[in-house]
């Protein structure tokens, strides 16, 4: 008996092994497998490199050496100035009548030619995709020679700023840190001629003002490092380097965060703020700022929420409130204002902290002689106006959704926003009233 159930039981055993090696042969050949899979990973290729440490400073030096060689050859992989003319000359040659109006076109035909002819570095323009992609309603099946050239400028200009961004990331992570884009900035600032007057002890706080845009809209969670790509991505660079242009309208350069107007007038409201001149704004200065009609619950919670040093702001921090302040339909400057009234810190707005903050607008307009006006009819207006998912909780992204948020946020911290929007009827019947004065005489 001992012998027959050691029999069967080895039986089973060898059963058991056979099965296991029946799924792994099938179970391989469906993955596509080899046999020897082992060495199979042996040809994976090393796909993580360790940075090197502080006091690894030969490590540091040859990993800055092979990107600064690295960012020079994909540097000599761009179009020069005479390769674009070339290429312009080309495209000129090469337009596919008939034109339309005064813009030359080219067919897909041509612009095979012009490939071919204008050398391996134009290789990656002249594809079917890029020529689908900018074609639009031409009835002879062309595209727009300027489109396309324009399309070219860009792509160069992007590789070309993306690469000089590149020199400052001191990581090389595809990052730049707050310290990187200061010194990109403060680098760039002989380059733009519409900076030419201003002083060098403004450079500093011109760098800080300039520097602080990038961060407030680009680094919500505050890590404190940007992407180089969203840096491209965005339109602020654009803006930035526009003051290359010395013939920049007064308009154009009143509406640029970057401009020398614009930052003197930051900095100067800043210092007119600054009563007793220690460099910092307390609680008392900021209520100053605009037309000074912010409730004090509200810049309460500013001295609360944003960090200070011994209860007073700094220029930094002053920054980040006149970003929110002056772009409130944005939803970083939504994010800013949202974390201020939400004073339960629960993630939305209910009923309690909407009546907390217009409870100070309506002590306001008391002082200032004005009608009360009932919260509940607020209420319901501002609700009216989200429409949050919940009927009872307004969210940061129910008010970014609602396209609304400017106006709900501005009824509920400053008592003259709140009375522009209360009698925004009246002001826009005075308007039209003004503007047919104006057409008569």
């Amino acid at each position: 008996m001992g012998r027959s159930s050691t029999f069967e039981k080895k039986s089973e055993q060898e059963l058991k092994d056979e099965e296991m090696d029946l799924f792994t042969k099938y179970y391989s050949e469906w993955k596509g497998g080899r046999k020897n899979t082992n060495e199979f990973y042996k040809t994976i290729p090393r796909f993580y490199y360790r940075l090197p440490a502080e006091d690894e400073v030969l490590l540091q030096k040859l990993r800055e050496e092979s990107r600064a060689v690295f960012l020079q050859r994909k540097s000599r992989e761009l179009l020069d100035n005479e390769e674009l003319q070339n290429l312009w000359f080309l495209l000129d040659k090469h337009q596919t009548p008939p034109m339309i109006g005064e813009e030359a076109m080219i067919n897909y035909e041509n612009f095979l030619k012009v490939g071919e002819k204008a050398g391996p570095k134009c290789k990656q323009f002249f594809t079917a995709k890029v020529f689908a992609k900018l074609l639009h309603t031409d009835s002879y099946g062309r595209i727009s020679i300027m489109q396309f050239f324009n399309y070219v400028m860009r792509k160069v200009w992007l590789h070309q700023t993306r690469i000089g961004l590149s020199l400052y990331d001191v990581a090389g992570q595809g990052y730049l840190r707050e310290s990187d884009l200061e010194n990109y900035i403060l680098e760039l600032i002989p380059t733009l001629p519409q900076l030419d007057g201003l002083e060098k002890s403004f450079y500093s706080f011109y760098v800080c003002t300039a520097v602080r845009k990038f961060f407030f809209f680009l680094d919500p969670l505050r890590t404190g490092k940007i992407k180089i790509q969203d840096i491209l991505a965005c339109s602020f660079l654009d803006d930035l380097l526009e003051l290359r242009d010395e013939e920049l309208s007064k308009e154009s350069q009143e509406t640029n965060w970057f401009s020398a107007p614009s930052a003197l007038r930051v900095y100067g409201q800043y210092l007119n703020l600054d009563k007793d001149h220690n460099g910092m704004l307390s609680k008392e200065e900021l209520s100053r700022y605009g037309t000074a009609t912010m409730t004090n619950v509200f810049l309460d919670r500013v001295f609360q929420e944003c960090l200070t040093y011994d209860g007073e702001m700094d220029y930094k921090t002053y920054l980040d409130f006149v970003l929110a302040l002056e772009n409130r339909k944005e939803p970083a400057a939504l994010q800013y204002i949202f974390k201020l009234l939400d004073i339960e810190n629960k993630g939305y707005l209910n009923v309690f902290s909407l009546n907390y903050f217009f409870r100070a607008i309506q002590e306001l307009m008391k002082i200032h002689g004005q009608d009360p006006v009932s919260f509940q009819d607020v209420k319901d207006e501002i609700f009216d106006m989200v429409k949050p998912k919940d009927p009872l909780k307004i969210s940061l992204q129910d008010l970014i959704n609602s396209n609304q948020g400017d106006t709900v946020t501005t009824i509920l911290i400053d008592l003259n926003g709140f009375w522009t929007y209360e009698n925004r009827e009246a002001l826009v019947a005075n308007d039209n009233e003004n503007s047919t004065d104006l057409d008569d005489t």
